[in-house]
């Protein structure tokens, strides 16, 4: 064969071999590329709930009232736990059940943890998502002045437990309040022995006066109320403390003025106009301010002697953690002078 014919054979032969591999590549490739393949075991869900929810707050009250914080640990009174309680989780599976730990201030010991319910309650100015049912503070072993602590626990809808780590206190109160002095304030510029406008009376105590216990839903912040003062004929002026409209008297009692010239005829102070005012201390000395507004009907007068009041109390008046009132006379502190 001529050199020319073996040249052909040895291209044809190269182009074979070419072919072959192209064609060996091309169907892994294809293999690569058009093979399917799963895996049954693999799905994608949404995250569990793992964070158990938060108890922001908590306190312990007596059963009415507006203060809060206190209880008589004298064996008849009884209280609530309030808490607020949210489900922070993510997603939020929401709160299952709320418990409180009162077992050191139940009778009894208790019987381990009381369930709160969810809703919307208010004391002492703040609204809770929870309370519990009344509860009776233990009779024994709980001395006046000590602390009580408390805890509260709240599990969501996957089980997720707060755990005992939200602790609460509340302090025992069992001795009764008592009123100590009731002194009159004539204003700057007034004259002395006159009732006027801005001239005051304030009622002292030994301790915080639950302000429920003198006006149904008053929380001690300057509220509208209105002055009495009856003539008294032969006999000493008597002040009394009556509502905004003038319907009704507070359970402030009454105070004998000692003299008979404050008025010549009954007087009404702030039922109008410029109204009377009272308000309440938060912090020690205790005490409940009357500030006269302007003279409604009767006539003021001038007492020209000196004198001394004398304050006598009502029992209706009771404290922070529920105990009444026990004085019933006071007399005003200091030597006589004219009032107002």
């Amino acid at each position: 064969m001529s050199a020319r014919g073996w040249r052909k054979i040895r291209v044809l032969a190269a182009m074979l071999l070419v072919t072959a591999a192209i064609g060996t590549t091309t169907g892994v490739a294809l293999a690569a590329f058009i093979g399917t393949t799963s895996n049954g075991g693999n799905s994608i869900t949404a995250s569990t709930d793992l964070t158990p929810p938060t108890v922001t707050a908590t306190v312990v009250a007596k059963t009415t009232g507006y203060l809060s914080g206190y209880v008589n640990g004298g064996g008849s009174a009884t209280y609530y736990v309030y808490a607020n309680v949210t489900d922070i989780g993510t997603p939020a599976t929401g709160v299952s059940s709320v418990t409180a730990d009162v077992r050191t201030l139940t009778i009894g010991g208790g019987a381990g943890s009381v369930a709160l319910s969810s809703g919307s309650f208010s004391v002492g100015g703040v609204t809770y998502n929870y309370r519990s049912a009344s509860q009776t503070a233990n009779k024994n072993g709980l001395n006046d002045g000590s602390v009580v602590n408390y805890t509260v626990d709240a599990t969501d809808a996957n089980g997720n437990s707060t755990n005992n780590s939200n602790n609460g206190s509340v302090t025992i109160d069992s001795a009764a309040p008592t009123a100590t002095d009731v002194q009159a304030t004539n204003h700057t510029g007034g004259t002395a022995g006159k009732p006027e406008v801005t001239d005051k009376i304030t009622f002292t105590f030994s301790e915080e006066i639950d302000p429920e216990s003198i006006l149904s839903g008053w929380t001690g912040a300057s509220t509208n109320v209105t002055v009495r003062i009856n003539d008294g004929g032969a006999g000493n002026d008597t002040l009394l403390v009556y509502n905004s409209a003038n319907s009704a008297q507070l359970p402030l009692g009454s105070v004998n003025l000692g003299g008979t010239g404050y008025v010549t005829a009954n007087a009404v102070f702030g039922s109008s106009g410029t109204r009377s005012t009272m308000v309440e201390s938060s912090s020690s000395p205790w005490t409940i301010i009357i500030t006269l507004g302007q003279l409604n009907s009767g006539t003021a007068g001038t007492q020209s002697s000196n004198t001394t009041m004398t304050w006598t109390t009502n029992t209706a008046d009771y404290d922070r953690a529920g105990n009444t009132l026990t004085t019933t006379s006071v007399t005003e502190g200091g030597s006589a002078d004219k009032e107002f």
